[in-house]
């Protein structure tokens, strides 16, 4: 959001530092797995993953990469081995924007700080996109996420195995009610049959230290193997005053019932407190630079500029207003997240999966307002504490079938899930003298107001049935259905100040989003040996938000806005084509796909009649988005122990309608949709001879807009990468099992705009004055040492 090196030499596992690649899952080891790969041998093989044995497979190649071949649609998959060569604690989704169609964004240098981290593809932000671990939902991955958590808070990146991408659309059984657009499926790395410690430690620029730790306890007694792990990151700020800190442990434990059942436990605990960055516009980096930040450790200045606002008097040197730099804003999660999974084979045709999972979350987002004073009688500041607090309880479901029969492999399934969600706005009171706590203090018990609060409750039923059929040994067919009905319930409760009750200005009611039959359908055919051609039909709905903040949320607006909308608005629904084209040798992987994607009913929340009236912003659907694009992906093994990776991406995503907010009609017809390039590019050059390994690559992301109508730009940006790394092979006891990797991000240290619409999006914005980009960080080196005993 790294590991230590074990070799298989010794019953290496899984979460080894870099080494050459392994298969990915099964479904796309194909021929294309043996391309652009070296051989593994016994000196420099790495940990497995999940679904290989323990032993060393001295022949066995593995990509970094693999192309999806075979599937009937674009997929890649990225190899355990391509995550672990990170820096330790990088997002895996940092590490996935290297596949075509990814613009991944973040203002750290890991990709794990959650407020700035923004990921789209297609068109589609994470929003729209379905997220798994192991097949357990993740959500939706927003910043105040109402049924989920991000990956790097439900998985350790040490125990991260193959990430798979579908760019276009995930399959119907992906757990998963907002998938429009593609679909991420990360999962966890298997304990190891020989027992194993491994010990890892990273420094690093501004502070940054991780420390790593896990204990394999091979095969016990009975069949069963079991794993626990343990981490702590803390690091300061680029720039400005603040923490980013998480700890965090997970386990797994393996099973076997007989020789025909596996049971597998997992858990997750996770605990993460990070201070933000501002949120910059353009005009303040034009003119005060991309350093601008919090004023975190001056609380006087913060009083200052609060009392001036207040007061309408002039603001302290150097701040142009309230807004320019807040004294402080945080954001805690706790999680705890498990579940357990069967797998069984009830013939050699038959095989099934039952998964039952929870999750428990509490989280704050803190903001210390100018707005909002603390009472005299509480303390007289002129500030206070602003939360937003949250708690999510929620478990479920996840069973599958599968039957092979002559040509057909038939496979249905069901996944159910309860929410229950609750989220309100309370404000704390603050001192003169100081500020109340640490700068990541939970808030809690003694609220001055609290402005609003409601439960909320969803249930989600997914079936989704589909044959695979072999029709002859060159042609498949994929198709199948799903039916998707998401019930929602919102309860708004009274509000409180200073012990009076308030009333809710949010919306109490029920709304359903149901479609009984989104169909997916494609085919493959291989023409050859090395070249194969692929084509998709998909069809998706996304259910609504559920919350009092969510963007397609119809409770976040006033009970009259909600009773204004409540039978006219619709779940936002897309349909996507793609055809392409892929190649594979023993060192050549290519893909090229050509995409077409229809974006119905998309839902934003505007100003209903003209603004003076002081009507309320509700949910309204408003029009269409048409996005048309291609990938491009290309791994080229040129010598022993070379290679090269690159991949680029054309998006052309525009809106349909123009937009009406507040009684007056804006001219977005036909502009670019809001955050993504028209032009991506990665390339990577690579050399690993199992004991010197490194890479080098650069990201190449285009323009991008934040305003509906296309009137302010972000510039493109180029930012290089280099990781380099040595593995040990000494007998010596204090050096075997050792490895070292140095991580250099933004290698030429360029200043640019990470992240666009951090704080939304404008329909217009003619002075740059709108504060939603975050910065890129400079450049930062990291230092890691790992240890298998």
């Amino acid at each position: 959001m790294s590991s230590a090196l074990i070799h298989a030499a010794h019953g290496a596992n899984t979460t080894s530092a870099p080494t050459p690649a392994r298969h990915a899952k099964q479904a796309t080891a194909t021929p294309a797995a043996t391309a652009a790969t070296r051989p593994v041998t016994t000196k420099t093989a790495g940990r497995k993953t999940a679904d290989q044995a323990d032993s060393v497979r001295a022949t066995q190649p593995e990509s970094i990469i693999v192309l999806g071949a075979g599937a009937a649609r674009e997929t890649q998959t990225l190899s355990h081995t391509d995550i672990q060569q990170t820096t330790p604690g990088t997002s895996p989704l940092k590490a996935l924007s290297k596949l075509p169609g990814v613009m991944f964004t973040s203002s750290d240098p890991l990709g794990s700080y959650e407020w700035s981290q923004q990921i789209i593809i297609r068109g589609f932000d994470q929003s729209r996109l379905g997220f798994t671990m192991d097949g357990v939902p993740l959500g939706n991955l927003a910043y105040g996420n109402d049924n989920g958590l991000s990956i790097g808070r439900a998985l350790q990146t040490e125990n991260n195995g193959p990430a798979t991408l579908a760019q276009g659309a995930g399959a119907v059984g992906v757990a998963a009610s907002n998938d429009l657009g593609g679909a991420l499926e990360f999962t966890s790395i298997d304990p190891t049959k020989q027992f194993g410690v491994d010990v890892a430690g990273t420094v690093g620029s501004y502070g940054t230290w991780r420390t790593f730790a896990r204990v394999n306890t091979g095969t016990m007694k009975g069949g069963g193997r079991l794993y626990l792990s343990y981490d702590y990151q803390d690091a300061n700020k680029w720039k400005g005053d603040g923490i980013q800190q998480q700890q965090q442990a997970n386990a797994k434990f393996i099973q076997p019932l007989g020789s025909h059942v596996r049971l597998t436990l997992f858990g997750d605990y996770s605990q993460r407190a990070e201070n933000d960055y501002q949120d910059l516009s353009l005009h303040l980096i034009n003119t005060k630079g991309y350093n601008v930040d919090n004023v975190t450790g001056n609380y006087g200045l913060a009083q200052r500029i609060a009392t001036a606002y207040q007061n309408g008097t002039a603001m302290p040197a150097g701040i142009e207003n309230q807004d320019q730099s807040y004294y402080n804003s945080a954001g805690l999660r706790q999680d705890i997240l498990g579940y357990g999974k069967l797998d069984f084979n009830i013939t050699s045709r038959l095989k099934g999966a039952f998964t039952f999972y929870g999750h428990t979350n509490t989280g704050e987002g803190v903001w210390v307002t100018p707005y909002t004073p603390t009472p005299a009688s509480l303390g007289g500041s002129p500030l206070s504490t602003r939360t937003t607090e949250y708690d999510i309880h929620r478990e479920g479901l996840i069973a599958s079938l599968s039957y092979n029969i002559g040509h057909h492999t038939i496979e249905g399934g069901f996944w159910f899930e309860n929410n229950d969600f609750e989220q309100a706005r309370r404000y704390y009171p603050l001192g003169m003298d100081k500020y109340t706590g640490s700068s990541v203090h939970w808030f809690g018990n003694d609220a001055f107001e609290t402005q609003w609060q409601g439960n909320f409750n969803t249930r989600t039923y997914q079936f989704h049935i589909q044959d695979t059929w072999q029709i002859t040994p060159r042609l498949k067919l994929n198709y199948g259905f799903k039916s998707l009905v998401v019930d929602n319930t919102a309860q708004a409760l009274s509000g409180n100040y200073m012990g009076t009750p308030t009333a809710n200005p949010y919306a109490s009611g029920s709304i359903t989003s149901a479609n009984g039959f989104l169909p997916q359908i494609g085919a493959n055919y291989r023409i050859n040996h090395n070249n194969e051609i692929f084509a998709d039909f998909s069809r998706n709905m996304a259910a609504f938000d559920n919350s009092s903040t969510g963007a397609t949320s119809p409770f976040a607006t006033t009970v009259a806005g909600y009773a204004a909308i409540r039978n006219k608005i619709h779940p936002e629904m897309s349909y996507s084509e793609e055809i392409g084209y892929r190649f594979h040798n023993k060192r050549i992987q290519a893909s090229l796909t050509g995409y077409y994607v229809e974006f119905e009913d998309r839902l934003l929340s505007i100003t209903q009649g003209v603004g003076i009236q002081g009507n309320p912003s509700v949910l309204t659907n408003v029009g269409g988005v048409t996005a048309r694009g291609i990938d491009a992906a290309f791994n080229y093994r040129f010598a022993d122990n070379w290679s090269v990776y690159a991949s680029y991406s054309f998006n052309d995503s525009r809106y349909d309608d123009n937009l009406t907010t507040g009684g007056v009609t804006y001219s977005t017809k036909g502009k670019q949709v809001v955050a993504m390039p028209s032009n991506l590019a990665n390339v990577q050059v690579s050399y690993d001879d199992g004991t010197i390994w490194g890479n080098f690559q650069m990201q190449y992301q285009g323009r991008r807009t934040y305003t509906y109508t296309n009137d302010q730009w972000v510039k493109p940006n180029d930012i290089f990468n280099l990781n380099l790394g040595y593995r040990f092979h000494s007998h010596n006891w204090a050096l075997h099992g050792l490895d070292a990797q140095i991580n250099v991000t933004n290698l030429f240290d360029k200043r640019y705009v990470a992240t666009v619409g951090s704080n939304g999006f404008e329909v217009s914005d003619p002075k740059g004055t709108f504060q939603t980009l975050q910065a890129g960080a400079p450049r930062m080196v990291f230092f890691t040492l790992r240890k298998h005993f």
